[in-house]
């Protein structure tokens, strides 16, 4: 297969051709790891390639899934395959090789999908651009001067190129919509509880939540239904739900759209930010809905209470972090940043930390309460567009981290709260020739709103057409 061909279809439409022996999952392996050493060496999305390990799982016969033979490439962080690195964007993890698959993964295998790497992520996920001391800057394909967002940004950046129609990301307080708005490509976070997290039985609260980074919607909708469903032992599991694929193309009806562009706890918004959502209130209205200024009424402790809860998780993670070193963790494992936020957490005393989840529960519940005037809230992904690499230090203390997060990204961590599903669509570029996102969010477990309304947006104004200055489609003539 031609790489430009390749680069033309979506993850569905791949394993259709597969489906129909007109291609081979081999030669779809090729195309893919050709389509890696055309674009990543300007990008520095893929981070590992471990070739060999999938072309064993092709020879040896990958089973009947969705996706057979699709390529597809795994964020480097909590998605464990067995026999690889999971390094986190940490120099001290790279050498760590997982024992054992994840949930996750094993439902990925199951699917029928070619894994063939791992995309890069920011230091322990707690840089708000994908930079690291490990693997460096992840740039945007669409300006290579601007962050690729955080912390799935290696997906987001390999996807819009298109060396894979989809990659996998996780999302605990954006990290799925904010890659995707950077890029312009779609991302979903699903409802609490909807995929797996095994063999960990709770992920920050249920906070945070598996999924993936897509062209299209279609494959956001069928891949959710090959990884969703309950696990034995886990702590959060969303009921069963589903199937998803068939709600893409279905009519939404009328929608009742909350509209804010107000940030939480008062950041200020881009005005191109601003005005991607009134550009998206006009495309809905057009489509029959029905759209109204409204704010979510957050209690005036909310982020320090979430920002009490991340900080006491982070520095429990590194004490499980210092049981696979074999030695405790040092300050100079780490940026300055990262180890004071270290530092902050442990000094956290168990009752701080649950009158903070007592606070991060009165946030859900205020996001609960709006959504029983509407069906849905739009608001921008951001409240800027990308902005250039290099503007978080990470030398600046805790607090003045935690402000550059609300500065740049206040409106996604209220629905990793709430447990709500959320999604970053592109419809919108700047003058700029920049993607902006705007983010659509509904009550826990209407993923089928969100793909009906995603599905009726992506018929109305198609963006698998647009494709960045840094793409295979650009570099391999694909139509």
């Amino acid at each position: 297969m031609q790489i430009g061909e390749y680069a033309s279809h979506d993850a569905l439409g791949l394993a259709a051709l597969v489906a129909r022996r007109e291609v081979h999952p081999a030669e779809l392996l090729d195309a893919a790891l050709a389509a890696v050493d055309l674009v990543d060496g300007s990008l520095n999305a893929v981070v590992a390639t471990f070739a060999e390990e999938a072309r064993r799982h092709i020879a040896e016969g990958l089973p009947e899934g969705p996706f057979r033979g699709v390529p597809f490439l795994l964020k480097d962080l909590t998605a464990h395959y067995a026999g690889q690195p999971t390094g986190s964007g940490w120099p001290p993890r790279l050498t760590y090789a997982a024992r054992r698959d994840t949930t996750l993964v094993a439902r990925y295998k199951a699917a029928g999908l070619s894994i063939f790497g791992k995309t890069a992520v920011p230091e322990l996920a707690m840089n708000w651009s994908t930079e690291s001391s490990a693997h460096g800057a992840t740039r945007n394909p669409w300006d290579l001067a601007r962050t690729a967002g955080t912390s799935s940004g290696g997906s987001a950046a390999a996807v819009a190129a298109g060396i894979v129609p989809m990659a996998h990301g996780n999302d605990g307080g954006g990290s799925i919509r904010v890659p995707a708005s950077c890029c312009g490509v779609f991302g979903l976070k699903p409802s609490r509880g909807r995929n797996p997290v095994g063999p960990a039985g709770d992920l920050w609260q249920g906070m945070l939540v598996e999924h993936a980074l897509t062209r299209s919607v279609r494959d956001s909708a069928a891949l959710l239904d090959a990884t969703a469903g309950p696990e034995p032992g886990q702590f959060f599991n969303s009921p069963a739900g589903g199937p998803f694929l068939p709600e893409v193309g279905r009519d939404p009806g009328r929608l009742r759209v909350a509209v804010s562009t107000k940030a939480p706890y008062g950041a200020p918004t881009h005005p191109d930010c601003i005005a991607a959502v009134a550009e998206t209130v006009m495309l809905l209205e057009s489509l029959g809905h029905a759209c109204e200024p409204a704010e979510i009424d957050l209690p005036e402790t909310g982020w320090y209470d979430f920002e009490t809860f991340i900080l006491a998780e982070y520095a429990a993670e590194m004490r499980a972090e210092a049981g696979l070193l074999g030695r405790p963790v040092r300050e100079e494992d780490f940026p300055p940043t990262l180890w004071h936020m270290i530092q902050a957490g442990e000094r956290i005393s168990a009752v701080e930390l649950n009158l903070a989840l007592s606070g991060v529960h009165r946030v859900a519940q205020a996001v609960a309460s709006l959504f029983g005037r509407y069906d849905v809230i739009l608001s921008p992904t951001l409240a800027q567009p990308p902005v250039p690499l290099g503007s978080f230090s990470l030398a600046a203390s805790p607090a003045e981290h935690f402000a550059a997060y609300l500065a740049w990204m206040p409106f996604t961590h209220v629905f990793n709260v709430s447990g709500s599903p959320a999604m970053s669509v592109p419809l919108v570029w700047n003058e700029a020739g920049l993607p902006i996102g705007v983010q659509f969010a509904a009550a826990p477990q209407a993923e089928a709103t969100l793909l009906r309304l995603a599905g009726q947006l992506e018929q109305a104004r198609p963006w698998a057409g647009k494709r960045p200055p840094v793409s295979v489609a650009k570099a391999g003539g694909a139509a």
